[in-house]
């Protein structure tokens, strides 16, 4: 992709995404995650009404007029942007890949955060972590993180979700909220995921296509492996390779929902062909 094209998508994402989280996801979003508690701001005349807890006796006593502390919300935040960038995600038979609405449902969620003033890192992994940019503030940084989930090419297709989490761990000393954006189609994540979310509020977000929960019946078809490149014929019109598929689909996604609601974390499910507005919406408001 040349620098024209790509700058031309990154604008087309920043233009649909912040009107999204200016208007409608900014107030929710700094609702549902709060600063680290209530700190001092300064000290001011009592007026009626006022929390009579809060007044400052020895301002008061000195100046023979009622005074009270005034606090704010201590709201320094750091967001992290776990996504996925293995070849499954390259999957769509709708009008977007998987990997075109994780990267909306990332600049939503980034620029939500730039709005309340909150750091935002990134971690691009697939079965090894692929790319880091450490948290930071501001617009440039946000369009830096969406320039990196157009046109970052990963090394491998596999995924490792579980490695992705370990480097997590690892450089995330203090509590952030943490987004982890897959299509989930893995295992073997879950002492790593409870560790993590011990430490920090986190939210899977399970993007799909409808088309990968079960396989149509089409005969004899040629179907390629995008994790392992395997090409492979597969005999859709036996029903017993459809139910085979199913259920292997399934387990993936009961042990995602099972992983996560165990360890305390959040889950979002997001079909491509769905709006991704409304169930973040529907999340925060539950969250909130």
């Amino acid at each position: 992709m040349d620098t024209k094209e790509l700058l031309k998508k990154v604008r087309k994402i920043e233009i649909k995404t912040r009107r999204l989280s200016d208007h409608i996801f900014g107030g929710e979003y700094h609702s549902t995650f709060k600063g680290r508690g209530m700190t001092f701001s300064e000290v001011r005349q009592y007026q009626y009404g006022d929390d009579v807890r809060n007044i400052d006796w020895n301002v008061t006593a000195r100046t023979n007029e009622p005074h009270i502390k005034v606090f704010e919300e201590e709201r320094e935040l750091t967001m992290m942007l776990m996504v996925d960038i293995s070849g499954s995600e390259l999957f769509g038979t709708e009008e977007q890949f998987k990997s075109e609405v994780v990267t909306e449902i990332a600049a939503t969620l980034a620029f939500s955060a730039t709005q309340n003033n909150d750091k935002i890192g990134l971690i691009l992994f697939s079965d090894e972590v692929e790319l880091y940019i450490p948290p930071k503030k501001g617009k440039s940084h946000v369009l830096r993180i969406i320039r990196e989930l157009i046109e970052f090419q990963p090394k491998s297709k596999n995924t490792n979700i579980a490695e992705a989490l370990k480097f997590l761990s690892s450089v995330m000393k203090k509590k952030a909220i943490v987004f982890v954006l897959s299509d989930f189609i893995a295992d073997d994540y879950n002492h790593t995921l409870k560790i993590a979310a011990r430490k920090h509020d986190v939210t899977g977000i399970r993007v799909y296509d409808k088309h990968e929960e079960t396989i149509p019946n089409l005969g004899m078809v040629q179907m390629l492996d995008e994790e392992t490149g395997e090409l492979m014929l597969v005999n859709t019109s036996s029903k017993k390779v459809r139910l085979s598929y199913g259920k292997f689909y399934q387990q993936k996604v009961d042990y995602y929902n099972d992983s996560f609601t165990k360890s305390g974390a959040g889950v979002i499910d997001c079909r491509v062909d769905e709006s991704y507005v409304k169930k973040l919406l529907g999340y925060f408001k539950r969250r909130g």
